[in-house]
């Protein structure tokens, strides 16, 4: 028996709409907006939940082709009509990489998989969320594999009401509990992957089934709306986008949207308001405009780099609402309500569209999002913003030995044992591609472990804003297992330190992320000052290295270039906020405040004891440090190198690789 209309639902929906996207466009009291998702996740999981349920206990059974039609039809019309937009606007817009990644997205949207893609990039070179078009689907990919997963699980567990109702709580249960301590082990797949979210949904389909099994009338007392309300709107106001989130933060927008719900025929003025017209109105355009708002924000920072003030950043919502309201009435509307068209009709013609998509998208991607698209004085920075991926397919987590759980990269002949370790942060990754040239020219096996953010150095403990308390950890606890693996491994001659030595110094980034911060400390080591302690850690590292009669080197920083990022000049250039000139002013820097920025760290470096790998002359000459060099871009962004500067300046590790050494 079909549910009726509930209006007040669409006013949650509203509510929940409206906290993403102020959240999203930066709007100021919204910490918590993302919140929106989780409750627009209890609201699936109802009222998906209650139409299979109630299907199922007048008919016995469940109608699957007909729930999937309801479904795309539901679903694909909207979200095809703002994939083609994205291309298209894209095509204009997005540099090549940027576009490569876009298309990327939609593959992954387009077979319900940009959850697991957007899990998989969240690295240490991934970009910016803003940069992303598509990172939105993720939360629909979660509810798209959430309708694959609860039909299967009615199918499974169909014999008997009892045993289902059981098996429902049991798999909430489950996620709950492996959501709480996934999130301080492992962010982001608490925050992406269904198995973690899938409690989520699973409440709204427990109160579903409780409901239409006790023949609950939805209503409990008014108190019970006013507490739901303001457990959400808490949860908007005060939920903070950290490492913590989901975890049992996510526990508050649940249950208020699970209160609202259960006491949503309650006749009380919470109940009232958001039965109105125009909440419901924003609830009824809510998919439209979920879909649509967050390609409206990318796409215009992306050109603009930022919106000029709030009379900007309302006019771009304005319009988001106008396409989503647009979308809703001549995307969406027309084919949920085209009962004409068949079952078959309504998947040929889903499928139809997602193998176009598919095509050109995958077009795009093989193509490496099409260069050439712009002119030749942003060429220099594009290809520098895509010269950073490289060939980690040798590189596997040791499942034995004395590195057993850590990542290692084997460079170098690959039939021989290793003859040196390559130790670092993920300088050691933006080397990479010179180290394995060097490795296969001199026919020298070698060992690379890297870990961002994680300075290579014994009794060290560290704090960082870019990290989780457990990445923090993890970098002490790997950095031990080195210790102990080095001293049972006499086939390693020799260890090359690499790392952002300046960042360990003086606590911080420069110019472009120097909101980045590392706290240093050390159990064992008593220094008055983090560049003390770095220093001090850092010459005893070397040291006892060095006693096993290894030679340990350690390669110079190369100089920061604290305004620079390849990405962010070559998107300037793209749209003309900068001009040419500018933006050779922006990929350079003095020397003189190139040096002040790594006095610290060469002080640290030089007292080491470590042999010099130096690299500054590579890059600088007397007055002048670049990030272009003849032509090709040298550095990713302020401190991260390209493939082609670690192949061009490989060399600097002749000393090590080649064994005129003596």
């Amino acid at each position: 028996m079909p549910q009726s209309h509930r209006a007040e639902i669409d006013g949650l929906r509203a509510i929940a709409v409206l906290a993403v996207v102020f959240y999203h466009f930066g709007l100021p009291g919204v910490a918590g907006g993302f919140v929106g998702v989780d409750v627009f996740f209890v609201i699936s999981g109802f009222l998906i939940g209650g139409i299979l349920w109630r299907e199922k206990i007048a008919t016995g059974r469940l109608s699957l082709g007909q729930f999937y039609v309801r479904r795309i039809k539901r679903l694909a019309p909207a979200y095809v009509a703002m994939s083609v937009a994205v291309l298209v606007v894209g095509w204009l817009v997005l540099l090549p990489n940027d576009f490569r990644e876009t298309a990327k997205g939609i593959i992954a949207a387009t077979v319900y998989l940009s959850n697991v893609l957007f899990y998989r990039q969240s690295g240490y070179f991934d970009s910016a969320a803003e940069d992303k078009v598509m990172l939105h689907t993720w939360s629909l990919s979660v509810e798209e594999q959430f309708y694959l997963f609860l039909p299967l699980v009615f199918l499974l567990l169909g014999r008997s009401r009892r045993v289902m109702l059981i098996g429902f709580a049991a798999l909430f249960l489950a996620s709950l509990i492996a959501s709480l301590p996934m999130t301080e082990r492992n962010q982001p797949a608490a925050f992406y992957l269904f198995p973690f979210r899938a409690w989520e949904l699973l409440a709204g389909v427990l109160l579903a089934v409780w409901a239409t099994e006790k023949q609950f009338a939805y209503k409990v007392n008014g108190i019970v709306s006013y507490a739901g309300l303001a457990i959400v709107i808490g949860a908007i106001l005060f939920v903070t986008p950290d490492a913590h989130f989901p975890g049992w933060q996510a526990i508050f927008p649940v249950l208020g949207t699970v209160m609202l719900i259960a006491n949503g025929r309650h006749n009380n003025f919470v109940n009232r308001v958001l039965s109105m017209r125009v909440p419901v109105a924003i609830g009824l355009i809510s998919y439209s405009l979920y879909l649509w708002h967050w390609p409206v924000f990318t796409l215009t920072t992306y050109v603009q780099g930022a919106y000029a003030g709030p009379a900007e950043t309302a006019l771009w919502i304005t319009i988001s609402v106008a396409l989503a309201a647009a979308s809703w009435a001549f995307v969406e509307q027309p084919v949920r309500k085209a009962n004409t068209l068949t079952g078959s009709v309504v998947i040929g013609g889903a499928a139809t569209a997602s193998i176009l998509l598919l095509g050109v998208a995958g077009f795009i991607f093989c193509a490496d999002g099409v260069n050439g698209r712009f002119g030749p004085q942003a060429d220099i920075h594009i290809a520098a913003t895509g010269d950073f991926l490289q060939d980690f397919s040798r590189c596997e987590v040791a499942v034995k030995g004395p590195f057993e759980g850590l990542e290692t990269c084997p460079i170098g002949p690959a039939s021989d044992e290793p003859e040196i370790l390559i130790w670092g942060d993920s300088h050691v990754r933006a080397m990479f591609e010179g180290l394995t040239q060097i490795a296969n020219e001199s026919g020298r096996p070698a060992l690379v472990i890297w870990r961002a953010g994680c300075a290579p150095a014994f009794d060290l403990m560290k704090q960082e804003s870019a990290a989780t308390a457990s990445q923090d950890t993890a970098c002490s606890i790997a950095n031990d297992q080195i210790r102990t693996a080095l001293s049972n491994m006499p086939n390693i001659r020799d260890v090359i330190l690499i790392g952002r030595w300046a960042y360990y110094a003086t606590g911080q980034g420069t110019g472009n992320d120097a909101h980045n911060t590392i706290s240093l400390s050390s159990n064992t080591l008593s220094s008055p000052t983090q560049d003390a302690l770095f220093a001090d850690a850092l010459k005893q590292t070397v040291k006892e290295l060095g006693d096993t009669d290894r030679h340990i080197f350690a390669l110079e920083q190369p100089p920061e270039i604290a305004t620079y990022s390849a990405p962010e000049v070559a998107r300037a250039l793209a749209h003309g906020r900068v001009t040419p000139d500018e933006a050779t002013r922006r990929a350079a820097i003095g020397r003189t405040e190139a040096n002040a920025r790594a006095a610290l760290a060469q002080e640290a470096v030089s007292r080491s004891g470590a042999n010099l790998l130096p690299t500054w002359d590579r890059f600088c000459d007397a007055f002048l440090c670049e990030a272009v060099h003849e032509g090709t871009g040298q550095y990713f962004d302020n401190n991260h190198l390209t493939n082609s500067a670690a192949r061009r300046i490989r060399d600097v590790f002749a000393p090590v690789f080649m064994p005129e050494r003596g």
